[in-house]
């Protein structure tokens, strides 16, 4: 598995207060992580029943897929030319869900034309009799009410890897990759200077990689 960090991680923020009371809630089908042939991994939804009709345009629909980090890798590759924010967060991640609706703001600003916005889940945590697919439902309900129908994942990969693979502390943390696919940083809540924000942080980069983009 490939990842380019850029920072040295000392991390504050959303560390270990966790909520562990989340029930599993009966849904034991497995996630395929099979790639399709095009390198683009295939894709496995799961979708709140709300018992009302759902929207005939999928892109109105809020779905999440699980997949491992490596999974999450391959998508942001098949995204080449476009810019790409990846915000990492998780239901039990106060900071992360008051930040998260900003990323949904860059969707509804710039579609998904030039700019590709996911959402990665670390909610799975490796507790025993919860696994990943127990988490499906409160991480929709939250991408539901925030109306996030950009590409969600789940990740299969308990939270403790992901942070020691990352080299991370704790969420939230925001990665940015230009068209090329080089991540040009990772915004997070250890450099002391304050925590992060997309409108004071990810904003401003965002606009300046698009415009970069479009020049080119």
């Amino acid at each position: 598995m490939r990842f380019v960090l850029f920072l040295s991680l000392a991390f504050v923020g959303c560390n270990a207060e966790r909520t562990n009371s989340d029930s599993a809630n009966g849904d034991n089908s497995a996630d395929s992580t099979n790639a399709a042939s095009n390198g683009q991994p295939e894709t496995s939804d799961a979708k709140i029943d709300s018992g009302k009709e759902k929207a005939s345009d999928s892109k109105s629909e809020v779905t999440v897929q699980i997949k491992s980090w490596e999974d999450t890798q391959k998508i942001i590759a098949s995204h080449k030319g476009k810019v790409v924010v990846l915000d990492l967060w998780a239901t039990y991640c106060d900071p992360c869900m008051k930040e998260f609706p900003h990323l949904v703001e860059l969707h509804n600003k710039y579609g998904s034309e030039k700019l590709v916005c996911l959402s990665v889940s670390c909610d799975y945590e490796g507790i025993p009799g919860e696994p990943p697919e127990s988490k499906k439902e409160q991480v929709l309900e939250f991408l539901t009410k925030s109306k996030a129908t950009f590409t969600n994942i789940l990740l299969n990969v308990e939270s403790d890897e992901v942070w020691r693979v990352l080299e991370l502390a704790a969420i939230p943390a925001v990665f940015v990759y230009d068209a090329q696919g080089n991540l040009k940083e990772r915004f997070d809540n250890e450099a002391g200077d304050g925590e992060f924000t997309y409108e004071k942080d990810i904003f401003p980069l965002v606009e300046e990689l698009l415009k970069k983009t479009a020049n080119q």
